[in-house]
């Protein structure tokens, strides 16, 4: 059914969003377009989760495209992207003279796009109090400009989020509300990484490589490269090396030569941060589980000569938890030590900031996955990262 409200001519005409042509070739991508299709016959809230680079803006644009709202506006606002008084003027609008800059009224962007879609990307960077703007909204669908005390207006607006960032962990950190987080995942899209799909790494090089005058085309061995490699920045990260290798080709053929060194080094390329995380913890679980090392004679002087990191250790107990339901005393035993060593164990990881919160365990929070693992050679002491914040 088509929304009551129409797009709003009075503050400009929209003009009918297309469907994106989202290249792809994978089964896991035609499951991610088939329930946003199933989202688009509907007016639910939507929840697009994934890594940076997967293209959750498209699938966004997907959804309005094929919606009851495609004729109405579609408008998008990063949240990371303005300070928490700029979001709110932002979202919400603003009177004359409600700051220094306020040299007119403005509408904001849930006005802007009544009768159609808001797609707010990375939600995970908003502030708490503009989650409980948001969450009002959703409530009520009422917005009232900054700056004025009366002037509230009801605007029909089916909002579309997303997040880079694990939603069940903001919210176990306590940097994202548990009801707003119930509000918008009606219906929740996970787009999966493009390395789990190499499928579509084939397709999409196809397609960005026919988009060159010159046809350039990559050879079998090229591909080969080209799959073999992580993407830690995704399909952003794919089309710029096509780009590269297309503009630096000699001739109309890219062979593995012509990839840039770290595309040719495959898996041996630098993984992003929280990857590297992962990966060490999955070494220290299969050895402290398997009875291989010790956490106080291994692991613990590992972190004090700052080998390891404080996130080292969580990404390990929170291994540990899940395992084990969210019970400390479990991961305790779990982890070879004895039970008087409980007490020991919860003062080291408070005392220096490692502790996890154990309630999203016991309560049914999905397994948290087990990535690639890199083993570590005996003898081999991880440095510490330059990139990774100070203890």
């Amino acid at each position: 059914m088509r929304p009551a409200s129409a797009a709003p001519l009075a503050l400009g005409v929209y003009p009918r969003v297309e469907p994106p042509n989202i290249v792809h070739a994978s089964a896991a991508m035609d499951s991610v377009l088939t329930l946003a299709l199933r989202a688009a016959d509907t007016d639910a809230k939507v929840l697009i989760t994934g890594e940076s680079g997967v293209g959750k803006d498209l699938v966004a644009r997907f959804i309005h495209a094929h919606s009851d709202r495609a004729n109405g506006p579609y408008v998008a606002l990063n949240c990371a992207g303005l300070a928490e008084s700029l979001l709110e003027s932002e979202l919400f609008g603003h009177v004359k003279g409600s700051f220094t800059d306020a040299h007119r009224d403005q509408a904001g962007k849930l006005q802007l796009a009544d009768g159609g879609t808001l797609f707010l990307d990375e939600l995970g960077e908003m502030s708490l109090r503009m989650q409980a703007l948001l969450l009002r909204f959703l409530e009520n669908g009422e917005i009232q400009p900054v700056g004025s005390e009366q002037n509230v207006t009801r605007v029909n607006v089916r909002v579309v989020g997303a997040t880079n960032r694990n939603p069940a962990e903001l919210v176990a950190a306590g940097k994202f509300r548990e009801d707003l987080l119930y509000r918008l995942r009606v219906i929740h899209i996970q787009i999966p990484p493009l390395r789990e799909r190499p499928e579509d790494i084939w397709a999409l090089v196809e397609h960005l490589a026919g988009h060159d005058p010159r046809a350039v085309t990559f050879t079998p061995g090229a591909m080969r490269a080209l799959e073999r490699y992580r993407w830690p920045g995704n399909i952003r990260e794919l089309q710029n090396v096509v780009e590269q290798c297309v503009v630096l080709a000699n001739g109309q053929t890219v062979d593995v030569d012509d990839l840039p060194d770290f595309v040719r080094g495959g898996t041996s390329g630098v993984l992003p941060l929280p990857e590297r995380r992962r990966q060490v913890a999955d070494d220290l679980y299969d050895a402290l589980t398997s009875g291989q090392c010790s956490f106080w004679e291994h692991v613990y002087p590992l972190f004090i000569g700052r080998d390891l990191t404080r996130h080292d250790i969580r990404s390990l107990v929170r291994m540990g938890l899940s395992a084990t339901h969210g019970h400390y005393q479990a991961v305790v035993r779990m982890f070879g030590m004895p039970d008087s060593d409980y007490k020991r164990f919860m003062n080291f990881l408070a005392s220096h900031d490692c502790t996890v919160e154990f309630r999203i365990y016991r309560y049914g929070t999905p397994h948290v996955g087990r990535e690639g693992r890199l083993v570590l050679p005996a003898g081999i002491r991880r440095p510490p990262q330059e990139d990774e914040p100070p203890r």
